[in-house]
């Protein structure tokens, strides 16, 4: 059997986690099993290193961010060695170039072109547990990228795909994933299962047990994942295409507060304007999420919409620079917002959702500011201070806490 395990940061965040790691990796390669391991930075290593390079220069190039940040990696994947090395176990740790990870040149936030698994084949004929490095590639002109945010994820689950493992298991520091974040609501409770769709969701409107772009990944190549914790050895939650129809209407809720509403106002109410405006952002890279447009009033129309809060700035930017060729007469911003999205395949059949979701907050006297949906997933936008309070409301709401 062929095993992917990635291992965060927390996992490996000093040498008696690093130990325990190694054993867990080599508790598998010796019932047998061939063993990559894909780790990510230590600890807070990949904050203190942008800490460090904004100290230096508070708006650095992105390649030279890249070329500091994929450091950190390394420094995990051959202390793994060495740990497994210390225990009589052959292991040999790989870069994104030793293993030729290809990936697009977008500094900061490349995606995968293509992997030659060549290498790690050869090194897992050898008999050894080959340990790669997360977040990382390489593009044309050689130079080092990283994949952004929960990159190893990515990592770890485009190996799986292409080495055609048996099973990819995600370590982190919660034990599985949860109707919603135990650490804000605390009679969260762990799912057995749930579909690639439901993580997809979740992973994109704030859940941070899995990055969105992996669980992608997983789905369009059939990888089943399994989300577990390197603390403990509790059963984790498995992530596949279809799971047994649950009695529950939603599979859970999740809360991000990396988001920042925009109001452009005053733009002509014709057609061809928004999509150029939102055409202009989308060529700057911005991604834009929750969309809200106004009734026209004397030939102009107010265009609301929500993007990450790392990229207001940029956003801002561009807006301020083609204001008028978009024929914005003004542009305001909120970044004391938050969303809070429920998610579950259930309300595709089930009528009242919504409502449900808008009582909850109603009962907890929570404003709701713009709203959008999908058909597995409601979304609103509400103040940033009632995140908390209304992540437990809908929850409650909901009667997720209840085993089914």
């Amino acid at each position: 059997m062929l095993i992917v395990k990635k291992f965060g940061g927390s996992s490996v965040a000093d040498r008696e986690r690093i130990y325990n790691v190694a054993k867990r990796c080599i508790e598998d390669y010796r019932k047998g099993h061939d063993v990559v391991v894909v780790l990510s930075a230590m600890g807070d290593t990949t904050d203190d290193l942008i800490a460090l390079a904004q100290s230096i220069n508070p708006e650095p190039k992105k390649r030279e961010l890249d070329m500091l940040m994929t450091t950190g990696e390394q420094v995990s994947v051959s202390l793994m060695a060495m740990a497994m090395h210390a225990m009589d176990v052959p292991a040999v740790s790989l870069n994104a170039f030793q293993v030729k990870m290809n990936s697009t040149s977008r500094y900061g936030n490349a995606r995968f072109k293509s992997i030659d698994k060549k290498r790690i084949l050869h090194e897992l004929d050898s008999r050894k547990i080959v340990i790669v490095t997360g977040f990382q590639g390489v593009n044309k002109y050689e130079d080092i990228t990283t994949l952004g945010r929960g990159g190893s994820d990515t990592t770890a689950v485009a190996l799986a795909a292409v080495l055609n493992a048996d099973l990819c298991e995600i370590y982190t520091d919660v034990d599985g994933v949860y109707t919603a974040d135990p650490r804000v609501v605390k009679n969260a409770r762990k799912l057995e299962a749930i579909t690639y769709d439901e993580m997809l969701e979740l992973a994109t409107c704030g859940a941070k047990v899995l990055h969105n772009r992996s669980v992608e990944m997983a789905k369009k190549y059939g990888v089943e994942l399994v989300v577990r914790s390197s603390l403990n050895r509790s059963e984790g939650t498995i992530i596949k295409e279809t799971v047994k129809m649950e009695k529950m209407l939603i599979t859970g809720v999740a809360g991000d507060k990396n988001t920042a509403r925009i109001s452009v106002m005053g733009v002509e109410d014709k057609p061809g304007i928004a999509f150029r405006i939102f055409n202009t952002l989308a060529k700057n890279n911005i991604n834009v999420d929750i969309i809200l447009q106004s009734v026209g009033r004397e030939g102009t129309k107010d265009i609301s919409f929500t993007v990450a809060q790392d990229e207001l700035k940029r956003a801002l930017e561009i807006l301020e620079e083609h204001k008028e060729a978009l024929t914005i007469q003004e542009i305001s911003y909120n970044e004391k917002v938050a969303k809070i999205s429920v998610v579950g395949a259930g309300m595709m059949t089930n009528p009242g959702v919504a409502a449900k979701m808008f009582e909850s907050l109603y009962n907890s006297r929570i404003n709701i500011s713009m709203i959008s949906t999908s058909e597995i997933r409601i979304t609103v936008l509400i103040d940033e201070k009632d995140i908390d309070k209304a992540m437990n409301a809908v929850h409650d709401g909901f009667a997720l806490a209840l085993v089914e």
